[in-house]
């Protein structure tokens, strides 16, 4: 006899064809759910009236045809933004805004002040419309997962957990009330208060509670000393083995090194933009080449220049994240930083496990002992550099220089990063859906 599948509701704002980071983990949750006994409905934003920092439509192709995903219409401010500053909608982090002047120094205040969480609350009624008329029109599901940032998302879950009783699941990609660049927000006392009130409800209020890092858990738990550690579980973000079926070709010609994604001056690579620099120069028979695929800001280009490496350095926008992959796989060396930011430990990028899935070394720029030097160690693949170990940098540069002076193909002997696939990682969430509904 086989087993009914369990209904669950994802509710995600970001969702094919909306690109980055950020669209990942929810689409490679749905991707595999149907194979372990649950079956998935998508409710997200539409995608004409969606604001998203990138796009890719590639990545439509992977949802399954299987799945049902419901848009809804959304009430947002970023079109009065573009109008006022003519830039873009912001990266997280305002990467892509550089030195703010005064006008976005006023609407970042009106945005940290006024929208509590973040200005996409605007798709919630939406999004709650939606669920009513699939409730009225006889519609169940076993339980619901809300996917944030946006944090707003999470105000979703706990009202359909109050109208309807579901079993929730409130899925944390980030921290919330303490993200890196909440003191950009120039949030008064009231509304920091009331965002963490938001924070601390949805803790209390989840049937279950996931989180990428095992510090981002340390951190909720702290601050929530009453809340069950039980309650809340680590699944990271992983990588999709069907993104990696083309093989590693590392390039013979020069070292090249590889960041992919958004990367600001708060990721503090100066000093091993400096080791770079000086490895170079001491090796000139070795051609050092860097290469940023993605968002960088202009006060990191201006380092990276006044290294006297702009010679060096190619500068890629934003591709579809296939081409992504396909950047990493033709590299010597990848390249990923912590930001440096309060409660950074706990930090741990989803290009990580892709990083792992390249099989390359990686040098890592951040604090030592944090959950990305944890797992790059496990996995025999680098360790945290800290922002000021020009040392320890410039060591671990030349030990790189030595190895591809012998064979320019420096990849990893062996592989430790199957537990991270993404299919692994899903049957962990589709047993705790199980758990929590059964």
């Amino acid at each position: 006899m086989i087993a009914t599948p369990l209904r669950l509701l994802v509710i995600t704002y970001y969702w094919p064809p909306s690109g980055g980071a950020g669209v990942q983990r929810c689409l490679k949750f749905v991707k595999h759910l149907a194979g372990f006994g649950v079956e998935a409905t998508v409710l997200t934003v539409d995608p004409a009236q969606a604001t998203y920092p990138v796009r890719d439509e590639s990545l439509l192709a992977e949802v399954p045809a299987t799945v049902r995903v419901i848009h809804t219409a959304t009430s947002e401010p970023f079109e009065s933004y573009k109008k006022l500053t003519g830039k873009a909608v912001p990266y997280g982090g305002f990467a892509n805004e550089g030195k703010p002047g005064f006008t976005q120094q006023v609407l970042r205040f009106v945005r940290g002040n006024l929208f509590i969480p973040d200005p996409r609350r605007g798709w919630n009624r939406h999004a709650l419309r939606a669920v009513d008329q699939l409730w009225a029109a006889g519609e169940r599901f076993d339980a619901v997962l809300t996917s944030s940032p946006p944090h707003s998302t999470q105000l979703i879950g706990l009202a359909l957990q109050r109208r309807y009783g579901l079993p929730w699941l409130a899925d944390l990609r980030d921290p919330w009330a303490d993200i890196y660049y909440a003191k950009d927000l120039h949030r008064t006392s009231l509304a920091a208060w009331l965002d963490t009130r938001y924070e601390r409800q949805v803790l209390q209020q989840a049937t279950a509670v996931l989180v990428t890092s095992p510090e981002t858990k340390r951190l909720f738990l702290s601050k929530n000393p009453a809340l069950p550690a039980a309650k809340i579980h680590v699944i990271p973000n992983g990588y999709d083995e069907s993104d990696f079926r083309q093989p590693s070709q590392p390039p013979t010609d020069c070292l090249r090194i590889t960041h992919t994604g958004t990367i600001t001056e708060l990721y503090h690579i100066d000093q091993l933009l400096r080791a770079i620099r000086t490895c170079a120069d001491q090796h000139p028979e070795v051609p050092i080449r860097l290469r940023f695929v993605g968002q960088v800001s202009a006060e990191l280009r201006r380092q990276i220049s006044d290294n006297k490496l702009s010679e060096r350095t190619e500068f890629v926008p934003f591709v579809p994240h296939e081409e992504s992959v396909g950047y990493l796989l033709r590299s010597s060396v990848l390249l990923m930083a912590i930001p440096d930011v309060a409660n950074n430990s706990g930090i741990l990028p989803g290009k990580v496990f892709e990083y792992l899935a390249s099989n390359k070394p990686v040098l890592c720029v951040g604090p030592a002992g944090c959950d990305a030097d944890n797992l790059l160690r496990e996995c025999g693949a680098g360790r945290a550099l800290p922002y000021a170990d020009y040392e320890l940098m410039l060591e671990t540069l030349e030990a790189l220089v030595a190895r591809w002076r012998v064979n320019p193909d420096v990849d990893l002997p062996t592989q430790q990063n199957q537990r991270y696939s993404r299919r692994e990682l899903t049957g962990q969430l589709a047993a705790l859906v199980k758990k929590i509904v059964r």
